[in-house]
């Protein structure tokens, strides 16, 4: 690459939902994997009040591991992505002249970075972006919608119940009883956020009720799933556009206090969850895990990268649980850690990344946008 041009990725963190502080640590570990050969960043944090503030690597990179403690430089300049068709993508800012962008990178999670409406943006600022675009992001974070689209398909999901705010303020009690005949145990969940945010167990009436109002804290809809017998909890990931590749598969063993893979588990308790890569399965058992990660990905219109989340019975029966389109990129995550088990590491990875942005943005525009 000597004497060439590097392309300019610029790296979107932060962001205004409650993971905001796992996209730092995951917008870190994508920085550090950049080839610096290729790729030049240029960083932009968003804060929690929706500003977009330009970011100093040194910063960034300096930051803890420890989700409590990450913050952005909020007194940073502001800036905003700007198309314009004659001189391609620019990122204005508040200081300095705009900087030419070649493709961007979201490093987001959660609402209002994951669920398309970035995506949005990104497409019609007509620049390339890492990931899914914005139907099959705001699908995939939508659990209510995305399992509606699995079942549809045919994909076995475990069985589950949605309630909306309006109904669980006027029929609480009547809600508790429907959720109850799910099962002994039940998991309560905000229909739109990850990483564990707001999500309890629940084995009684009143362990219900206070699942739903933590629920109803972060999200307006709620899905509530049966709990699954000698659960284990297994994940892979998937790469790719048209002809996606699913990694090797993983396993979650949980001995945080909570019993389940919660938030604190995930990022906080150190010695919370135990990742087994790969997972205790036999090699026929793994590809119809890795052929269904991969119908997941195909059914939900995913692009670029995804990982896919299972719950497997006692009896070895498998259940899609979700899909996380932007998955955590951290030090501890999943998805990083499953391709690196796979013969792909961070560096490649995050490369093969930006590649298919590109890929993806090229056919787009080979597309008519007039019947002339």
């Amino acid at each position: 690459m000597s004497g060439q041009k590097r392309l300019r990725v610029a790296v979107l963190f932060g962001g205004r939902s409650a993971e905001h502080e796992i996209s730092i640590l995951s917008a870190r570990n994508v920085v550090e994997a950049l080839d610096r050969e290729r790729f030049e960043p240029v960083l932009v944090g968003i804060d929690k009040e929706g500003r977009w503030l330009v970011q100093e690597e040194a910063n960034l990179l300096g930051q803890s591991r420890d989700p409590r403690l990450v913050r952005l430089n909020r007194e940073m300049p502001e800036a905003y992505i700007a198309p314009h068709q004659a001189t391609g993508t620019t990122l204005q800012t508040a200081s300095g002249p705009p900087l030419a962008v070649d493709v961007v990178f979201p490093v987001l999670h959660g609402p209002l970075g994951e669920d398309g409406c970035v995506q949005g943006l990104l497409t019609l600022a007509d620049v390339p972006f890492v990931g899914t675009g914005v139907a099959g992001s705001a699908v995939g974070m939508d659990k209510d919608i995305m399992k509606r689209l699995l079942a549809e398909a045919g994909l076995p999901i475990v069985p589950h119940r949605v309630v909306r705010a309006a109904r669980w303020s006027r029929a609480r009690r009547a809600v508790v009883e429907e959720i109850a005949a799910l099962g002994a145990t039940v998991f309560v969940k905000p229909a739109n956020m990850g990483s564990s945010v707001g999500v309890s167990r629940a084995r009684s009436a009143s362990e219900i009720e206070a699942a739903m109002d933590h629920a109803f804290e972060f999200d307006d809809k709620v899905v509530i799933e049966s709990g699954v017998q000698g659960v284990r909890e297994i994940e892979c990931a998937v790469l790719g556009n048209d002809e996606p590749v699913a990694s090797r598969v993983g396993e979650i063993v949980v001995s945080h206090a909570d019993g389940f893979y919660s938030y604190d588990a995930k990022y906080v308790d150190e010695h919370g969850a135990t990742t087994l890569i790969p997972a205790n399965l036999t090699e026929e058992e793994e590809r119809a895990v890795q052929t269904l990660a991969i119908r997941t990905f195909q059914t939900l219109e995913c692009a670029g990268l995804a990982r896919v989340d299972f719950f497997r019975d006692q009896a070895g029966a498998v259940y899609v649980n979700e899909v996380n389109t932007l998955p955590g990129f951290t030090n501890i995550s999943m998805y990083p850690k499953l391709f690196e088990a796979s013969g792909i590491g961070p560096r490649e990875l995050v490369t093969r990344l930006i590649e298919l942005a590109l890929e993806r943005a090229a056919r787009r525009k080979r597309l008519k946008t007039s019947v002339g």
